[in-house]
């Protein structure tokens, strides 16, 4: 994953962006899934964008870690994770490589499916810790 800062006077960037819109700063994020329009920052507060996303709260972390497809939780010893996700690691941490390998393709193959936000989320979720476990696998 990549962060920029795009200087607006020395780099004017307009197209579909529309800098500014939604209050300053503008925020985007690119992926496959956006394609090159990128997709903004969605206000969670009523506050001004700055203070929302400034020091005093975490909404830019979770922002960073939701957009950017991640977590803080440890596959190896279950720190950061919710109790849902230490069920699902102690569930998949005995299974062989090749189970993983596996669930982790059935998982890929409901990316398409028409679900809620939730169970996407929760979709999501389980490829990543598959994706660590397999990675913490190999280098084991």
């Amino acid at each position: 994953m990549r962060f920029a800062d795009i200087n607006l006077s020395e780099s004017p960037i307009r197209e579909n962006y529309n800098p500014g819109a939604g209050g300053w700063p503008t925020i985007r994020y690119f992926n496959e899934e956006t394609g090159v329009d990128g997709k903004p920052y969605t206000q969670k507060t009523d506050m001004s964008m700055c203070d929302e996303l400034g020091p005093k709260y975490d909404y830019m972390m979770e922002y960073v870690m939701e957009a950017g497809d991640t977590s803080l939780c440890n596959v190896l010893d279950g720190s950061g994770c919710d109790d849902r996700s230490i069920k699902y690691l102690e569930k998949f941490r005995a299974k062989s490589k090749v189970e993983k390998e596996e669930q982790l393709k059935r998982l890929e193959g409901m990316e398409g499916s028409s679900m809620k936000g939730e169970l996407k989320d929760w979709l999501k979720t389980r490829k990543r810790l598959l994706k660590s476990m397999l990675a913490d696998h190999d280098e084991l």
